[in-house]
């Protein structure tokens, strides 16, 4: 490696990152003198003044995992953006062992650490291209029968090895991973080490851990904890089997302890439970899977943490670093509300982001889809992980494909076990799950999710946090087996309703549980029913057939809607608020625009779709008339910073008016110096038709945006 030493003169364009400070929130420009905030994705290279470090081979500092950019409010660090082109393996085509994944998925994180170059493939259900097509990556694979020639490749960066054995215990492989991401090194087995020499590469041995004698998991990990813990990161917790290292690449780059403990074994579960209680709520989380579900993610949510299942996701150092804004898709207009039976279907499995990359990358292709509305759960992390994912989804779905949050948010929490009928988070206090619906708040408004499915349950005091710090929210679904759990209303607002049944694979169960709703329509009255089918049984090639089954339980009467759709009629026919700004008669109009009006308030507030005034004059009005006359309650208004622009593009002045005529206007909020990228307000009730925004003050270029605007009424 080239040692160097470096002094920075003044440039025309000098490109500064907040480096080893975990709290770093901003990436600053300098342009003519002036210092202005930038994204990541707009940075070529980062330059260090008064530092001496290592340097790659194309000149780019080799970073420590305690340098990277790791802000509060992200789940993952920032990392460069991907590199022109990413040299590929096919891991499976190329036969590597258990023992040669693990090396090279720690090579992908410490050479990803710097700046993403190294892509792998594992998994291959979905097509190889997918993902990086996706992300607008360009890939050069390395022959499968030449694999360590990607070692090669980056030899010069690799400081040295950590040397394990598995004949005591396979979970050497995880604390050898550990190791490596906070040392910098390739953890290598004897025999992974003869082949690096084979291939000319005869790395020195840093640390040697191969000679240990103990043999259980807790002996391992707690050798883990008392040598290394205080020097790994606390943001993120690798939980995976040793034999599956896909997530090593994420752990190995941030320096994070990687573990397989099992709650369920005393000892295990007090180690593991040392561990969380050093991670902070609302902030860090636990990526990866357990040995039993219900217990490892009930243990984590005892300390307010969500764990994002995801053991077979692979390359989130690449996926994450393509850090650019979900683009989520025009929500479809919602017709009247009739007197019929609304159903609605939810599929799971979405929480587990390797679902969302693998399984459902395929299931999303079946030609059912799009044929009958059904409600895709996805995980609301990936908004952060793996954002382009998401937009891939947006693109190809069809206005009957609704994405709505897996369990229970951003990421998988359970404070109450349905089937125990335990309690894993305090039922009578707010403090641990508060933190969680903020983050989830965060998620769900960058992936555009408006339902979560909640498993099992809420106490009334926990339900009343997601209502107080969720209002992105639509509502609520729960499972129907938790005992004396019924549809409710949370906080004047929020619908809370079971799904009935939960997890089914047939069809007959869908519409045997739903006739006992059908069965007592009278024509009088809109009904409502929901039910979650199991992917792997019931995907949207066979679901398709439920809408002549239920069709013929009472024909002309029922209607499957999607979820968004569902939770409005709901709370229509309640007399909730609902956001109005989705009816299908609403007319917009507005001052001159360069984009099409409908922009305005058409469910998205992404780039591409967001409302842009025609002349930079700073001024601008939106108008939205509901032919009807509703009692409003609440507007939002998300701005330019919402849909992924600058927020000096953000409007600063701008005032909210309504009128039962559209002559007569009554100024209802008024808004001075904005910077916020969102503004939600409630007011007190009142009667109208239209509602208006006008701005006097837009972004600092002059143009007026408004990424999408809301507005909650009833009847």
């Amino acid at each position: 490696m080239l040692k160097k030493t470096c002094l920075l003169a003044a440039t025309l364009l000098a490109v500064t990152q907040l480096m080893a400070q975990q709290n770093a929130t901003m990436i600053t420009k300098t342009v003519n003198g002036a210092v202005e905030r930038t994204d990541i994705s707009e940075i070529d290279r980062i330059t260090f003044t008064d530092a001496t470090f290592n340097l790659n081979v194309d000149g780019y500092r080799i970073l420590e995992a305690d340098e990277l950019t790791w802000p509060e409010d992200r789940l993952l660090p920032f990392f460069m953006a991907p590199a022109s082109t990413l040299r590929s393996l096919d891991m499976s085509a190329a036969k590597l062992s258990g023992e040669e994944r693990v090396m090279f998925c720690a090579l992908q994180g410490l050479i990803n650490r710097t700046r993403p170059r190294i892509i792998l493939y594992n998994h291959n259900e979905e097509p190889q291209t997918t993902w990086p097509t996706a992300h607008s990556l360009k890939t050069s694979a390395i022959s499968t029968s030449m694999p360590y020639t990607l070692v090669t490749a980056f030899k010069d960066e690799i400081r040295g090895l950590v040397l394990y054995s598995t004949e005591r215990s396979e979970h050497y492989a995880n604390l050898a991973t550990t190791i490596a991401g906070i040392e910098s090194l390739l953890p290598v087995t004897a025999e992974v080490r003869a082949k690096l020499m084979a291939n000319g590469m005869d790395f020195p041995i840093i640390e040697d851990i191969s000679e240990l004698t103990m043999t259980t998991a807790v002996d391992i990990y707690n050798y883990l904890y008392t040598n290394y813990w205080s020097r790994c990161n606390h943001r993120l917790l690798i939980s995976e089997r040793p034999q599956i290292p896909y997530l090593h690449d994420i752990g190995v780059a941030c320096g994070s302890a990687c573990v397989w403990l099992d709650p369920r074994t005393s000892s295990e579960r007090s180690l593991l439970d040392k561990m969380l209680k050093d991670m902070k709520p609302g902030r860090d989380f636990v990526l990866g899977w357990y040995e039993e579900e219900r217990s490892g993610i009930g243990e984590a949510t005892k300390y307010g943490l969500s764990t994002v299942p995801g053991d077979f996701f692979e390359n989130a150092t690449v996926y994450t670093a393509v850090n650019k804004p979900v683009k989520i898709s025009p929500v479809p207009k919602r017709p009247k509300l009739e007197n019929k039976v609304y159903a609605s279907v939810y599929i799971s499995d979405g929480d587990n982001i390797q679902y969302c990359q693998h399984a459902m990358a395929k299931i999303f292709e079946q030609s059912g889809r799009g044929k009958i509305a059904l409600n895709w759960t996805i995980s609301p992390a990936l908004a952060e992980i793996a954002p382009m994912m998401l937009t891939y989804y947006y693109k190809k779905a069809t206005t009957n494909d609704c994405f709505v949050s897996g369990p229970s948010g951003a990421g998988y929490a359970m404070p109450y076990n349905g089937l125990a009928q335990t309690w894993y988070a305090s039922a009578t206090s707010s403090k641990l799950l508060k933190p969680y619906a903020e983050l989830t708040q965060r998620c769900l408004e960058k992936s555009g999710l408006r339902i979560i499915t909640v498993w099992d349950n809420l106490s009334a005091i926990q339900r009343k946090v997601f209502a107080d710090n969720i209002p992105y929210l639509y509502g609520l679904t729960f499972n129907h087996n938790v005992t004396g759990v019924s549809t409710s209303i949370q906080s004047g607002w929020l619908p809370i309703i079971l799904q009935t049944p939960w997890y089914t694979g047939s069809i007959d169960d869908l519409a045997n549980n739903f006739n006992n709703v059908i069965k007592k329509f009278n024509g009088t009255a809109p009904q409502f029913v929901a039910g979650q089918a199991n992917v792997w049984d019931a995907g949207p090639d066979k679901l398709v057939g439920l809408k002549d089954k239920l069709n013929a339980l009472s024909p002309g009467n029922v209607s499957i809607v999607r979820a968004d759709h569902w939770f409005s009629y709901y709370s229509e026919a309640h007399h909730l608020p609902f956001n109005i700004a989705m009816l299908q008669d609403m007319e917009v109009t507005s001052s001159p625009v360069s984009t099409n009006v409908k922009y305005a308030a058409n469910g998205s507030p992404s780039d591409g779709y967001m409302w842009i005034s025609k002349n930079a004059d700073g001024k601008g009005w939106v108008q939205l008339d509901f032919k009807e006359t509703y009692k409003i309650s609440r507007y939002v208004v998300r701005h330019a910073e919402a849909g992924g622009l600058d927020p000096w593009l953000n409007s600063r002045d701008f005032t909210i008016e309504t009128s039962l005529d559209g002559d007569t206007w009554t100024t209802v909020g008024k808004h001075v110096a904005n910077t916020a990228p969102v503004t939600d307000t409630s007011i007190t009730p009142i009667e109208a038709r239209f509602v208006r925004i006008n701005v006097t003050n837009g972004g600092t270029d002059g143009y007026v945006r408004i990424g999408d605007i809301e507005v909650y009424g009833s009847h």
